[in-house]
């Protein structure tokens, strides 16, 4: 009884032990995004989401894009379809004006660091603009207060 007792507990150790250098939500690196079939936008970046008015093709293009780019590169910490767990803000909530731009731009470009830890790489080092206001016109579409 001990011995199986001891053994459970040491099996038991041994996974709590190995899962400490697991990641919970699996790589946090970066995946690149295809965006070839979107509207190009240059070096220099808007400061309002350049695709918001964006209608019929080339808009669901964007969204397309935007949903695949946002589930490879940002649910693991925002959530699925959008939708924060709690770990990170809700992305939908940002408003889909001036303001909203300017945090989800300041963001992207300069990531998230606290105390040393970065929580949020600089996401403009590893998607293009059009990827990621792609993202930014995706959130929007599945956003509750549009």
């Amino acid at each position: 009884m001990i011995r199986h007792i001891l053994s459970r507990s040491i099996f038991i150790a041994a996974i709590t032990t190995c899962s400490f250098g697991l990641a919970a939500h699996g790589s946090v690196t970066p995946q690149g995004v295809d965006t070839s079939t979107l509207p190009e936008l240059g070096e220099e970046w808007s400061d309002t989401n350049p695709y918001r008015d964006a209608e019929g093709h080339d808009r669901e293009e964007i969204l397309r894009v935007g949903s695949s780019a946002y589930n490879q590169n940002c649910a693991r910490c925002h959530g699925l379809g959008g939708v924060s767990g709690g770990i990170a803000p809700d992305l939908r909530m940002l408003a889909p004006d001036y303001d909203g731009d300017e945090w989800y731009v300041y963001r992207v470009q300069n990531g998230a660091v606290r105390n040393g830890a970065v929580y949020m790489p600089k996401m403009t080092e590893h998607l293009n603009q059009e990827a990621l206001w792609a993202i930014r016109s995706w959130l929007e579409s599945v956003s509750d207060t549009q």
